[in-house]
């Protein structure tokens, strides 16, 4: 016992030397950071005295009681009373949970948050309506400064991607990232259908590059890229890699539909996780996300 506590008075000197090697020089004569610092020493010295103390009870207290004459395994069990402090504590922690619930802070009070979340949903609907009839024009700027605020701190203020931290929206799509979806298949929710793509395991490496290479080229040279895409994607995609409403989406360029579908969903591609930036998030309204996808789709132009 006594190496215990020589251990543990060490360990507690060497604890409180470090938390005063971080927080001294800003102590000062403070006397709320000057109480913090005692509070923390009070704290350490507790649970070191709580901790010996059970340390010392294992090693040297003998159990004592009537046995019930149940055993399990050489363990057999005492007929020791309930301790009262512990009885008494459990009774009051479940007082105090009935009061917090009902009394305390009830979850049908006032709150802030709700506040705040009702606030933003009364906003959100007269931001709808005043530009429920917003022409393309306003529409590009106001995507533009969305834009600019919430997209590209990732993909750049131009779009290009910031050298691989992002999607480049300068062009569709990149080779990469064709490749991924044909290797793993995609359920991004693009089409709002909950339609997957799957996996395309029969085609070779070599099948699987050259549309790759096919598609993000903007769908030029690369015959046998040509090939593969027709016998394997243009059912769904179209001939010319355009899409087909409900179904596939748009691989020749951005479209506001798309852009709002992935904003909708988030995307899980190439690079990484987008989050997705719905209204219910508290993030972009309807008219915000088409904004946003009429921008991205003029980048290129």
């Amino acid at each position: 016992m006594k190496n215990i506590v020589i251990v543990s008075a060490l360990v507690s000197v060497i604890l409180i030397g470090i938390i005063y090697s971080y927080v001294g020089n800003i102590i000062g004569d403070d006397i709320v950071n000057q109480f913090s610092m005692l509070a923390a020493v009070l704290i350490l010295a507790i649970s070191v005295g709580v901790g010996l103390k059970y340390v010392n009870q294992m090693k040297n207290d003998t159990a004592s009681g009537t046995a019930t004459g149940d055993e399990w395994d050489g363990i057999e069990e005492y007929n020791n009373k309930l301790p009262i402090g512990w009885a008494v504590s459990f009774i009051l922690s479940m007082i105090y949970v009935v009061w917090y619930i009902l009394f305390g802070y009830p979850v049908w009070s006032f709150s802030q948050i709700g506040q705040y979340n009702e606030e933003v949903k009364n906003l959100n609907t007269k931001f709808e309506q005043k530009y429920a009839n917003i022409s393309n024009e306003e529409l590009h700027l106001m995507g533009e400064s969305i834009f600019l605020v919430n997209c590209a701190p990732c993909h750049g203020v131009t779009g290009d991607g910031m050298d691989g931290k992002a999607a480049d929206l300068t062009s569709r799509i990149s080779s990469d990232s064709v490749l991924k979806v044909l290797e793993n298949g995609s359920n991004n929710g693009f089409m709002g259908e909950g339609i997957s793509m799957p996996s395309y395991s029969w085609l070779s490496n070599a099948e699987k590059k050259s549309v790759a290479d096919y598609v993000s080229n903007g769908f030029k040279g690369n015959s046998k890229g040509s090939e593969v895409f027709a016998t394997n994607c243009a059912m769904c995609h179209g001939a010319d890699g355009k899409g087909i409403a409900f179904l596939a989406p748009n691989l020749n360029n951005f479209t506001p539909d798309l852009v709002k579908a992935i904003l909708q969903h988030g995307k899980k591609g190439a690079i990484g996780q987008m989050p997705s930036f719905k209204i219910e998030d508290m993030r972009l309204t309807e008219t915000q996300q088409k904004a946003v996808g009429t921008y991205i789709s003029n980048l290129n132009e």
